[in-house]
């Protein structure tokens, strides 16, 4: 439980202000350095035996998909993602690996970019936007509070379990009491800081994103079995590597984006 405690800790004293208070440009350079180590651990997932090459690959392109996505036009996003697909299917092309493997290789490769750089974007996006700490916060915040109510209500009154296959420690009694504590931290959000979504509103909203993120951590999940690993690093004592403390980020960061912008049109 003290690693645990101490993992939340990074979260909270050293990622959390910069987002937040250190302003959008402080937010974008420490999303950024959350992209390189997300990526780093996924080659290490991913590409074990050609690691560095890989990163640089992925370093390089997914970096330029997430300047544009945050400074560029859209036909420069469009531009960014074409040429990221390009650098891969050639790289892959003139590798001197079997070639039966290829199409997995692509796909590996793929999987990181949109993983990856294409969701933890939306964190310095969410900021960028009217009241942007406040649903920062609420991202992260329902995420993160729901994991913890899921931890501790799965550790005293788990029986049923979730989905075993997958992940044999989640249970559904965790699921419930995740749920409870993520919804009570988005009406505490509200209240504080979200006046222009109602307090109803907010609530069913941190339901929903709550079950966004147990989805999110559920699929980290599977493709640490697929890739036989039991953590995605070592960067954070106790909860494995950054992956393995925004994995429910990665789902709940663009769905709230995504609502706030096109949905409500805030």
């Amino acid at each position: 439980m003290r690693e645990r405690i101490l993992a939340a800790a990074v979260g909270l004293l050293i990622i959390l202000p910069a987002l937040i208070f250190g302003g959008q440009l402080a937010a974008e350079i420490v999303v950024g350095l959350v992209l390189l180590i997300g990526l780093d651990e996924y080659v290490a997932m991913a590409f074990p035996e050609e690691r560095r090459g890989a990163f640089v690959l992925l370093s390089v392109t997914g970096l330029s998909i997430y300047a544009a996505a945050l400074h560029g036009s859209s036909g420069q996003l469009v531009a960014a993602l074409v040429l990221s697909a390009l650098a891969v299917m050639v790289r892959v092309l003139f590798q001197d690996l079997p070639v039966e493997g290829a199409s997995n290789r692509l796909a590996r490769y793929t999987l990181g970019l949109v993983w990856i750089p294409g969701l933890v974007v939306f964190l310095p996006l969410l900021r960028s936007l009217e009241h942007g700490m406040a649903l920062v916060f609420f991202s992260l915040g329902v995420t993160w509070f729901g994991d913890t109510g899921g931890y501790f209500a799965g550790r005293f009154f788990g029986k049923h379990k979730l989905y075993e296959r997958i992940s044999p420690k989640k249970t559904w009694e965790g699921v419930v009491g995740g749920l409870v504590l993520a919804v009570i931290s988005g009406g505490v959000i509200q209240t504080l800081g979200l006046p222009q979504l109602g307090l109803v509103e907010c609530l069913v909203l941190a339901a929903f994103l709550d079950a966004a993120g147990v989805i999110g951590d559920l699929v980290e999940s599977m493709l640490k079995r697929s890739f036989g690993v039991k953590d995605s690093g070592w960067i954070m004592p106790g909860h494995g590597g950054i992956l393995d403390r925004i994995d429910g980020v990665l789902f709940t960061a663009p769905l709230l984006y995504l609502y706030v912008v096109v949905l409500r049109g805030l």
